[in-house]
């Protein structure tokens, strides 16, 4: 399809954008990656392109005084994605307010962490969340709980972009009379940059005296910033550093990075950036042995000249993603939605850098089978810090069912009474409708057939 053809659609977006009072630089942004997909790209990342990418320094291996800690986050500010509703786990509201340990949700924890480091550092160390329109409202409620939280005259949030999803046949923004809150969608977590400057947060951030950022998602509860990493990060003089660590079975499609042969630049490769049949180099864990966590760690002023430099436009990658307009209807008009990723902006500095750090700062809960792992005793949290710790390594594997766990509803239902213990177990796989009774135990390796049924109270599964 042909940009001249797709004119019209253009238009038409940009103009549902600016009535809907998206911004100047979300729209432009836009506007060049709505050309790129005119034109017929892809986004795909050819295996043949690439080379594996290693850190350039492991966190193992980094030493830090007290003092070069404080310094470095007395610099830095917390940036969290906030902005995901958790409707693939059957949420309705925001997903950083599912309870996932003690009572607790992503959110308590999330801000708890940050105000233990405060205290610890006597840091300002201010917590911005990046929120979307179908998220504000409840978290900046559930904030009211933490009068403590705000710092530096800075705002707790900062809305994301929103833009319209497009017809697939014919590039021109979808109409949805069922609901036309499903006409839109968010552009992805690489709005995070024109949204910092659109919104003023970016200059307020520079002139409350802030350098540098780390960012993370909301549902990964070890992105604690880390003042080892932001001391690394302050005297490597990079303007860009992302947070990898060894891949895993639990995270074998996760996103990596790579080296472009080309250039010779870093770049990151998602699964919607792999075509189907390359899929098996994407995922061998030999050839690209590391994930990327999506902590990042920037410099503000770098970023800032970058944007000033380029009309509020970063140059990220395209991710074109397939979608039906209801996602809970396959039925319902395919539609394409205009992504990037926040963490491809490591291909835009030339001296971007990557650190190995443990896994213990990469704990995503993207699915239940992760969220059963995070509740149960193979992970603990410090009352004091509320940092997350394994208690076992490695971390075992859960693998349950989609049709009976995948909702967060039918996962607590069927376990009434908390996970299983798995601080002894290697590999929990069930394939049935099991209900779980209290005091169930994970030995070693324990496979539950598809006939389903009841596990009994205290029952030890598994090897002995």
């Amino acid at each position: 399809m042909s940009t001249s053809a797709s004119a019209p659609g253009r238009q038409q977006a940009l103009d549902r954008m600016a009535e809907a009072g998206v911004s100047q630089p979300a729209r432009d942004t836009f506007a060049r990656h709505y050309d790129h997909l005119a034109a017929g790209e892809t986004g795909l990342i050819a295996e043949a392109d690439v080379e594996p990418a290693l850190p350039s320094a492991h966190l193992e291996d980094v030493e830090v005084e007290e003092p070069e800690a404080r310094e470095a986050l007395a610099a830095t500010a917390v940036i969290t994605l906030n902005g995901g509703l958790g409707t693939s786990m059957g949420l309705a509201g925001p997903k950083s307010l599912l309870p996932v340990r003690d009572g607790l949700t992503f959110l308590d924890i999330t801000v708890r962490q940050v105000l233990a480091l405060r205290e610890r550092f006597d840091v300002a160390l201010p917590l911005v969340l990046m929120n979307s329109f179908s998220t504000r409202e409840a978290t900046l409620e559930v904030l009211e709980r933490y009068p403590e939280l705000p710092a530096s005259d800075l705002p707790l949030d900062f809305v994301q972009s929103q833009e319209p999803k497009l017809r697939a046949d014919d590039l021109t923004p979808v109409t949805w009379e069922a609901d036309p809150r499903l006409e839109w969608c968010p552009p992805g977590h690489g709005d995070l940059y024109p949204s910092l400057l659109a919104s003023g947060l970016l200059d307020q951030l520079l002139d409350g005296g802030f350098r540098y950022a780390f960012v993370s998602n909301v549902d990964n509860l070890g992105a604690v910033a880390d003042g080892r990493v932001a001391a690394w990060f302050a005297a490597s003089g990079a303007g860009f550093a992302a947070e990898v660590c060894r891949r895993t079975e639990m995270d074998k499609k996760g996103g990596h990075l790579v080296r472009r042969r080309a250039d010779g630049r870093l770049v990151l490769r998602d699964t919607a950036q792999t075509a189907e049949d390359e899929m098996v180099h994407f995922m061998d864990g030999d050839r690209h042995p590391f994930v990327n966590t999506n902590n990042l760690w920037f410099d503000l002023a770098r970023l800032r000249d970058m944007l000033t430099e380029r009309d509020g436009v970063m140059e990220l990658p395209l991710i074109r993603n397939a979608k039906t307009v209801d996602p809970t209807d396959k039925s319902s008009t395919p539609v394409i939605q205009i992504e990037s990723a926040m963490g491809s902006a490591v291909e835009l500095f030339d001296d971007a850098a990557a650190i190995a750090v443990t896994r213990d700062r990469f704990v995503p809960v993207k699915t239940t089978n992760e969220l059963a792992l995070l509740r149960s005793d193979a992970y603990a949290v410090d009352g004091t810090s509320y940092r997350l710790s394994r208690t076992v390594d490695p971390a075992p594997v859960v693998d349950l069912t989609k049709d009976c766990y995948g909702m967060i509803g039918d996962f607590d239902e069927r376990f009434p009474h908390g996970v299983p213990s798995l601080v002894d177990a290697e590999r929990l796989e069930v394939e049935g409708d099991w209900r779980f009774g209290a005091g169930v135990r994970v030995q070693g390796v324990a496979h539950l057939g598809p006939e389903g049924g009841e596990v009994e109270d205290g029952a030890t599964l598994g090897r002995s």
